[in-house]
């Protein structure tokens, strides 16, 4: 949601924030800006696709500054594009986030300034423009700013004639990138991680002057270092390998991702794993409840390690979509672990919930993808999925490697509180060990799952059924179906479908069942002859051969004991990949959709 490039340096600076512009494209936006500051500012900006900006030049600028924007205060517009400027053309902002008390601010200054967007960013340039009256810096005009702004905010700003960039951060992620001979900015490193990448995150509060031979870091007034990082992964994991799509490339790269969520994590001599939790054992023993928070696919994987904690670890499981997510005023907090489950570890209504409940005195840990991420932060502990790099909107190898882990989970707490045996932590280890190979006969077919979808992508909608751990894949599944190919779809519990769907059934709308080994398949089986008495055919992902005279289309999957559901949501993901490119939809930037959504 919303991204941000800042350059300065000696190569073609026009050039350079262009290129980070298209990096920031899997973020999700609907209009797109680049300012260049030289001697006086030079603006570019469009609605639409960064394709449809031309890059700017001016033979005096080092420094550039762009943004693609997410839609929240007015439309799409090339006005409402960033960057915006001030009334003198000489103060350029680019800022992501909301500003709460944009209203306020906008009416004291309407008498000596003029607007020209519908945007709550554009008090912002304003703002600095009032202050530099007073003949201060450009960074003492940034902090008296944002000391105004109510909200959250990463804020970039250049003035015309100086040869710096300063930059702000409040809750929204902002990190600079050391090159050789040149320093960038980006919401995210994949702004410019083909360039560097060593990195620096900045915190909340942090406000950073940066020119061409330093970069200096403020927080509360106060000089503050920050640490650099190295990421361990580079631009030729971000791109797209050869593949279409970064979504396809990604559905491909789940074996490799589940390698490295399990590496070094299993005991391989005993039914035992090491997670490096910093949380204490004593606690782990003591807890009486988790309750996992997150949103969209995250909250999906929470719902499968709610079946494996509870089965496993012999505690109740409590799942919250993260921004209806209150702390229960009767739970214990010392007896309550609240998981968070984000993997941008930026997601604004999860960092929400895991504040209220830290708030309340429970201790908190984070499952995420992304170092140094907000979470990382905010938590009591981390613990990371490893899953690498993922471009695409719709998320994939994220989901199969956030339930690897909680599979890790389980068996950490279910053996600290001795309530899990031996041999069902070897079937579970063993199960995660053969899961990348499992994925990989999957992927094998894919096929199979091309044939049907170019067989039922015209249908009126689409139904997935599922039990126990099969229900959050067969959510998972439908939710997959509809970001990137714009069809109605849903996910059920099985038997839901006679208490109300089932009406809405027909020959026109395809039932996918999950027909899995420890998810009741002997149960959703009557589910099918239902739906089939009505007509409707039915595509089925099985390992189970006695199970496919029932079905008009089967998915075969790899036996895999207790993660067999998770085998076949990687069929299921190949199906809506498909669906979508036979309907022509740009899978990899779905409308109104953004990869991290940083604002509640």
């Amino acid at each position: 949601m919303c991204g941000i490039i800042g350059y300065i340096g000696p190569d073609d600076t026009g050039r350079m924030v262009h290129e980070g512009l298209k990096n920031l494209e899997y973020r999700g936006y609907d209009s797109a800006g680049i300012a260049l500051a030289g001697g006086t500012l030079t603006l570019a900006k469009t609605a639409g696709q960064v394709d449809a900006l031309t890059a700017p030049h001016a033979n005096d600028a080092t420094i550039g500054i762009g943004h693609t924007r997410w839609s929240t205060h007015g439309e799409p517009t090339q006005t409402n594009a960033h960057p915006h400027t001030d009334c003198t053309g000489e103060v350029a902002v680019v800022h992501n986030g909301i500003i709460d008390n944009y209203e306020a601010l906008k009416a004291e200054l309407s008498d000596q300034h003029v607007f020209q967007s519908e945007t709550d960013t554009e008090v912002i340039p304003h703002l600095i423009e009032s202050h530099l009256e007073a003949g201060i810096s450009l960074l003492s005009a940034v902090q008296r700013t944002t000391d105004q702004l109510e909200g959250s905010y990463a804020i970039a700003a250049v003035v015309a004639g100086q040869d710096e960039i300063v930059v702000a951060r409040e809750d929204s992620p902002l990190l600079l990138g050391h090159g050789e001979d040149a320093t960038f900015i980006g919401s995210d490193a994949t702004a410019f991680i083909e360039h560097t990448n060593r990195v620096t995150y900045l915190e909340s509060g942090d406000i950073a002057r940066i020119t061409p031979d330093t970069i200096t870091i403020y927080n509360d007034g106060e000089q503050v270092e920050r640490e650099t990082e190295t990421l361990e992964w580079d631009a030729e994991a971000a791109g797209k390998s050869g593949y279409e799509h970064y979504m396809l490339k990604e559905i491909h790269e789940q074996p490799r991702a589940l390698r490295q969520a399990i590496s070094g994590r299993i005991d391989d001599f005993a039914p035992a794993v090491d997670l490096d939790i910093d949380l204490p054992d004593e606690y782990l023993q003591s807890i009486e409840e988790i309750q996992i928070v997150a949103c969209g696919t995250s909250y999906h994987a929470g719902l499968y390690a709610k079946e494996l904690l509870e089965t496993h670890a012999g505690v109740r499981v409590t799942v919250h979509i993260a921004s209806e997510y209150t702390f229960n005023g009767g739970r214990d907090p010392w007896r309550t672990l609240v998981l968070a489950i984000t993997q941008s570890g930026e997601t604004a209504d999860t960092l929400s919930a895991l504040r209220a409940a830290a708030h309340e005195g429970a201790q908190t840990l984070a499952l995420t993808n992304t170092l140094g991420s907000t979470v990382t932060r905010d938590a009591d502990d981390t613990v990371f999925i490893r899953a690498g790099p993922e471009i695409g909107v719709a998320a994939t190898k994220t989901f199969v490697s956030q339930v690897a882990t909680t599979v890790l989970l389980t068996v950490h707490i279910g053996q600290l509180r001795d309530v899990l045996n031996s041999q069902t932590a070897a079937d579970l280890l063993g199960s995660l060990r053969t899961l990348p190979g499992a994925v990989q006969q999957v992927l094998d077919q894919e096929a199979t799952m091309k044939q049907a979808a170019a067989t039922y992508a015209d249908s009126d909608a689409f139904f997935y059924i599922g039990r126990s751990a099969a229900y959050p894949v067969a959510l998972e599944s439908a939710l997959k179906l509809k970001e990137i190919s714009y069809d109605h779809a849903e996910g059920f519990a099985a038997g839901e479908l006679k208490h109300g769907p089932l009406a809405l059934v027909t020959p026109e709308t395809p039932v996918l069942a999950i027909l899995t080994n420890n998810a009741a398949a002997e149960k959703t089986v009557h589910n099918v002859k239902e739906v089939e008495s009505r007509g409707a055919p039915v595509l089925g992902v099985t390992s189970d051969d006695q199970l496919t005279d029932d079905l008009n289309t089967t998915f075969e999957i790899p036996e895999c004991g207790l993660l067999e559901p998770l085998v076949a949501n990687v069929a299921l993901q190949l199906f809506a990949y498909h669906v979508a490119n036979e309907k022509g939809r740009p899978i990899d930037k779905p409308r109104n959709l953004a990869k991290s959504v940083t604002v509640e």
